[in-house]
């Protein structure tokens, strides 16, 4: 029945946000801008879309939804390239291993995006 995750949508509260956000996902995360319209972008992810909204009118509240990750190559450079931006890593690039049989293990850092969106970086080590 479910394929997979299509996209996750967020909305900005004005123009400038939007600028950033763009920046932030265009630049900072080297994502690809698969479709621009006039009031909101798409990015691809290679495993689904980030959608941005730019008609918010207030502050949001944040969500329940807990973070959002992203499949990398290398932890440790995204969070480097995040905080050379000028954004905020809260979890430092480390290696965990989730248990069950068998156990998962990978390295992860967390960030937040322009919109106080939360952002894993998950590489999965076989």
């Amino acid at each position: 029945m479910i394929k997979g995750i299509h996209h996750i949508s967020m909305k900005c509260k004005n123009d400038e946000e939007y600028q950033k956000v763009k920046f932030f996902y265009t630049e900072t995360l080297k994502l690809s801008v698969f479709k621009e319209c006039d009031n909101c972008i798409l990015f691809d992810t290679g495993a689904g879309m980030i959608e941005i909204f730019k008609d918010g009118k207030e502050d949001l509240e944040k969500g329940t939804i807990r973070h959002f990750a992203f499949t990398v190559d290398d932890t440790d450079a995204c969070a480097e390239k995040v905080k050379s931006d000028g954004y905020e890593v809260f979890v430092e690039p480390k290696d965990i291993q989730i248990g069950g049989d068998p156990s998962l293990k990978a390295r992860i850092a967390f960030c937040r995006g322009p919109l106080g969106e939360e952002i894993e970086f998950f590489c999965q080590k076989w």
